[in-house]
């Protein structure tokens, strides 16, 4: 497989199906809303609250995780992974702070503004896009990538969040 073949059939449905996932008014709303009640926190708040999440992620009681899963915008984004057809492996996206808002299935971690995935959008401005290496996921056996880009306030032009979409690189070759 070439290294680079997954590039351009990901930038393609980024630009013509994740772009109108990212418009959703409902989205954009909950992307502001969090980014409200986020401004003040530090980072010792930020990873206190990734603590928390990861280790939700292998406890019995959830609550943390149930919340952001119980998001209508979480259930928006996993329809629209189910409508993929298998190409979309996870859709989650991200705050100012790069802190989980919505997502279709559990991440590992709540904050994300450690790594590229964020600081390659939110940080690059409203244009950018950020496609990572292949790696093969060892649970589903498949190629997998994850696309990453900035979302922008359609009322201001200013960046709001990000968005990361994992995909089946194997559905594009």
């Amino acid at each position: 497989m070439a290294t680079d073949a997954h590039v351009a059939p990901m930038q393609d449905f980024a630009n013509s199906t994740v772009k109108t996932w990212v418009a959703d008014a409902d989205l954009v709303a909950a992307i502001k809303a969090q980014n409200e009640k986020h401004a003040g926190l530090s980072q010792a708040d930020i990873d206190a609250m990734d603590q928390k999440w990861r280790a939700e992620t292998s406890a019995s009681s959830q609550p943390m995780i149930n919340e952001v899963l119980g998001h209508a915008v979480s259930q928006y984004l996993k329809k629209k992974k189910d409508e993929s057809g298998g190409l979309v492996t996870e859709v989650f996206v991200m705050d100012s702070k790069g802190l989980n808002v919505a997502q279709s299935d559990v991440t590992s971690d709540y904050w994300q503004g450690d790594e590229g995935k964020w600081q390659k959008t939110f940080l690059a401005g409203p244009d950018a896009m950020f496609i990572d290496e292949v790696e093969e996921d060892e649970s589903t056996q498949t190629f997998q990538s994850q696309m990453s880009m900035s979302i922008v306030d359609p009322a201001s032009g200013e960046v709001i969040g990000a968005i990361t979409v994992g995909m089946n690189v194997e559905a594009f070759l």
